[in-house]
């Protein structure tokens, strides 16, 4: 058994009040939470500093957590989630980010399955096959390379791996037979590991590329990588998203 985490913060410099945007008559995050629910996680709790967020989440049923409001990342704040939830270090955790409300049941339970699956691993997570040498580009796409069991290498916003000959020039298109892979932020935790995480300092790697699970990997921890079971709708970043994702459930 597992349980869904749902970060959820009011403060948003390109979206403010973005959990508590209204989609199909219902407030982003209670569709965040309802597809979190369709899984079969054991609990689902939303995890806020808002309060507004808070009344809102147990208006529609939620079990809500208040935390503290300083956290320098969403991994602090789940450790203290996990602590106000007196969870086993040996429980499995999953975080499903709060503007996610198209987010795929199947995701979540795939991505729990996997941390019970590998007990080496400390975090599991997913990825997609990257397919166009724009994305492989892109500084925020972020990309990642495994070992043979589905073992993190490395993640990186810059193209990897690197074709030394096809990409001496300006390519055109993606070398045919090299593994790209685009990941995929969704992730399950062993409470263990969020304990040890919040007092180790930030890793120089993930200062350089601003990505938390670089901590992980300096400091030792395995982070297993599969491929995802389908590839998930992307989630609301900005007005332009909220519209799209609107569209959607507005037809259903």
């Amino acid at each position: 058994m597992y349980h869904v985490i749902i970060p959820a913060r009011y403060a948003s410099t390109r979206l403010p009040g973005k959990p508590l945007q209204d989609i199909a008559g219902k407030p982003m995050i209670e569709h965040v939470w309802s597809q979190a629910r369709k899984s079969q996680a054991e609990s689902v709790t939303v995890a806020t500093d808002d309060q507004r967020i808070a009344d809102a989440c147990r208006g529609f049923g939620a079990d809500v957590i208040m935390t503290r409001a300083d956290h320098p990342s969403g991994t602090d704040r789940l450790q203290e989630v996990v602590t106000q939830l007196g969870l086993d270090d040996n429980a499995c955790v999953v975080n499903v980010q709060g503007d996610e409300p198209l987010v795929p049941p199947a995701l979540i339970d795939q991505v729990a399955g996997n941390l019970l699956q590998f007990p080496e691993a400390s975090i599991a997570t997913l990825s997609e096959p990257l397919t166009d040498i724009d994305t492989l580009f892109n500084p925020n796409a972020v990309k990642v390379v495994t070992d043979n069991r589905g073992f993190a290498l490395y993640f990186s916003r810059a193209p990897i791996p690197w074709c030394r000959d096809q990409f001496a020039n300006k390519p055109q298109a993606l070398p045919e037979g090299v593994p790209f892979q685009r990941h995929i932020g969704l992730y399950a935790y062993k409470v263990s590991f969020l304990h040890d995480y919040v007092g180790w300092p930030a890793s120089p790697l993930e200062t350089a590329e601003a990505l938390e699970q670089l901590r992980a990997l300096w400091f030792g921890c395995r982070i297993h990588v599969a491929e995802a079971c389908e590839i998930p709708p992307a989630g609301v970043d900005t007005a332009a998203d909220l519209d799209r994702v609107r569209a959607v459930l507005g037809a259903l």
